[in-house]
């Protein structure tokens, strides 16, 4: 008769996310996760296999936790820059917030680390990216088709120019101690959507 499990994966994955995201996948032991997630080796490798594997399966369900909520942001009815605005503005406060500087992004952290040389970790990143990327478009093709954006603006530059700085505001904001800093550029950004 196979044993029940004396612990909740759930609780466990959502463990390791956080002990991944603080310290990156090379500083993180097995004895690291081990103590974390408050369960024997044996059960991590039964349950998640190795390290990798629980590093891929704690990205899919970052990425399950925080790409729709992105996408419902960009995809309320009514006037479409105002989401965008708010959108960029929020990735700046995350970003300038203490836990911002502390964490940074699981994903901007995964690029930086594993995806020059992990190609499962670059793919999820790539997808991660997508799902930032395609809502922003979306979201500027309506503006534009609402008025809101002038006909001579690319919705799609615009769209790859704000993915970018999102990204660039969450490197910046773990590593400088200025906040303004991500504030300043992101309203240059927004002043762009004019």
């Amino acid at each position: 008769m196979a044993r029940t499990k004396e612990f909740d994966p759930d609780a466990a994955l959502q463990s390791a996310i956080e002990l991944f995201w603080r310290c990156g996948y090379e500083a993180t032991s097995m004895s690291d996760l081990v103590e974390h997630l408050g369960i024997g080796r044996a059960s991590i490798y039964a349950t998640f296999g190795s390290k990798h594997e629980l590093y891929l399966k704690a990205m899919d369900r970052y990425a399950e936790m925080r790409d729709p909520l992105l996408l419902a942001e960009l995809s309320q009815p009514g006037p479409a820059l105002p989401a965008v605005r708010a959108v960029v503005r929020r990735f700046a406060a995350e970003a300038a917030s203490p836990e911002g500087r502390l964490n940074g992004c699981f994903v901007t952290n995964t690029a930086a680390e594993l995806a020059p040389h992990d190609p499962a970790a670059a793919r999820r990143v790539e997808i991660s990216w997508e799902h930032v990327e395609t809502p922003l478009h979306s979201a500027l093709v309506r503006a534009q088709a609402q008025g809101e954006l002038p006909e001579d603006r690319d919705p799609r530059a615009l769209a790859r120019m704000l993915f970018v700085l999102l990204q660039g505001l969450r490197v910046v904001g773990k590593a400088s101690n200025d906040p303004a800093r991500v504030r300043d550029a992101a309203e240059q950004a927004l002043a762009l959507l004019d």
